[in-house]
């Protein structure tokens, strides 16, 4: 029986540290999320009015997962220190539902890059030929274009001079680059969801080993 308690103590002092570090990833996710929206690289991008905004969905789905990560981290500690079964069995639950929303980042990211890719491209396209129809206005999208992608046109940079980069040293293709920095984004961004999703495996683990200790001491009582 001592040895029993001994291994039931160790698993849930094994879950609380699991939700300590729950908790520290979910306030990453959230700050990573947010800065990937509002302060990273596409941050002017995605003020503007054609912005593709399906393509910050995996964003806002990884920010609600960092907040209920946050949540069920707190959740869970409580679940382990009252060894509760049916707090840790909702707390199982919880875990689910972020684990789903996590592989839905991570697949819609890998998955979803191409799509993503050459919407971008379309819209610069678009821009890019606007500018040219009459050059005389500008065109505050190719410009926001330009500075969030760091390049200036696509043949050559000498037809939209001046909504090109200042600090831009040498020329770089649009097109390219914009395959490029998304592909490179939705990566980080994917791994990151699969990541978590991984993690929180060990916690659906843990839970589920925990409140089957609790029953089973309960049994022996």
């Amino acid at each position: 029986m001592g040895r029993f308690r001994g291994g039931l103590r160790c698993i849930k002092y094994l879950l609380l540290g699991f939700n300590l570090l729950f908790w520290l990833a979910g306030s990453a996710v959230i700050a990573f999320g947010l800065w990937f929206r509002f302060g990273g690289t596409f941050k002017d991008f995605s003020l503007e009015d054609k912005s593709p905004e399906y393509f910050y969905v995996g964003l806002y789905v990884l920010v609600g997962a960092g907040a209920l990560m946050m949540a069920v981290g707190f959740f869970g500690c409580c679940g382990a220190t009252r060894e509760s079964q049916c707090v840790l069995g909702s707390f199982f639950t919880c875990l689910l539902v972020i684990f789903a929303a996590e592989v839905t980042t991570g697949v819609f990211a890998f998955i979803g890059k191409d799509v993503a890719i050459r919407h971008v491209q379309t819209m610069y396209e678009e821009a890019y030929n606007d500018y040219l129809k009459d050059r005389g206005k500008g065109n505050g999208t190719l410009i926001t274009f330009h500075s969030t992608f760091q390049c200036c046109g696509k043949e050559s940079s000498e037809l939209v001079q001046p909504t090109c980069p200042k600090e831009l040293l040498k020329y770089k293709n649009c097109i390219d680059e914009i395959e490029t920095v998304i592909s490179v984004k939705l990566q980080l961004m994917g791994i990151v969801g699969v990541g978590i999703a991984g993690f929180t495996v060990f916690g659906m683990i843990f839970s589920m080993v925990l409140c089957c200790a609790i029953r089973n001491s309960r049994d022996l009582i």
